[in-house]
């Protein structure tokens, strides 16, 4: 059975103990949500969008969202974190249904995120790639190497979408951006509480790699990265 969004709550409310990292998790929960409800075409056939949580160490909102939409029994959030659950601290494709990647070491996914676009494409399945990332977690050098490649790539089937709470080292406004417009990926900066605003930048694709940064950590103010040099942007 399918919950609502105004569900979440209580389900994230099960799960208890003291490596939950209810930071992490709250800040992603309206992105999760809107991408399994609004957005994403999701499933078991190869033909599906693939969601990718490099975000793994904040797993809760992930596992709320995925017992709220039927794909985990919700009697398994009270164990979770436990020597028997299949819900560990962090997520594991193994034993999780709907979970893509086993994630946890922050700077893989998006990496992670660029090979399965690109093996989709090289098996000729048109299927979105979504990657949650974190904005410290950018400073990993291996997503400077991949959001590179996507953009030389063209992939155009992948969505990073930063969930952006001002926690990285040297946070400066309009730095996010700016890495991934000098690489030529689309952009575009929304409220990370608004799911319209969400779904609307969500399911955009714009015919190259688009980045989504979700502002989290209050209102969303204007940003003006470095100018472009793609030819989309001189139109």
């Amino acid at each position: 059975m399918t919950s609502t969004y105004e569900e979440l709550p209580r389900l994230m409310s099960l799960m208890t103990g003291d490596e939950k990292h209810s930071a992490a998790a709250t800040s992603t929960l309206d992105v999760i949500w809107v991408l399994h409800d609004r957005v994403l075409s999701l499933g078991p056939g190869e033909d599906r969008d693939r969601f990718l949580l490099s975000k793994g160490h904040g797993p809760m909102a992930y596992y709320a969202v995925l017992a709220a939409r039927g794909l985990v029994p919700e009697e398994w959030l009270t164990d979770w974190g436990s020597f028997e659950s299949p819900l560990g601290l962090h997520p594991d494709r193994n034993l999780v249904p709907g979970v893509e990647i086993s994630s946890g070491s922050l700077g893989h996914g998006l990496p992670l995120a660029v090979g399965t676009a690109l093996g989709l494409r090289a098996r000729g399945v048109d299927s979105r790639v979504v990657v949650l990332v974190g904005d410290a977690e950018l400073d990993e050098g291996s997503n400077a190497e991949a959001l590179a490649l996507a953009a030389a790539r063209g992939l155009d089937a992948l969505t990073v979408v930063v969930v952006d709470n001002r926690s990285a080292s040297f946070t400066t406004p309009g730095r996010i951006v700016a890495r991934f417009v000098a690489e030529g990926w689309a952009y575009a900066v929304v409220d990370g509480h608004d799911h319209d605003a969400l779904a609307s930048a969500l399911s955009a694709r714009p015919g190259r790699p688009n980045v989504v940064v979700a502002d989290v950590s209050g209102p969303v103010r204007p940003v003006a990265p470095a100018p472009s040099t793609h030819p989309e942007d001189a139109r």
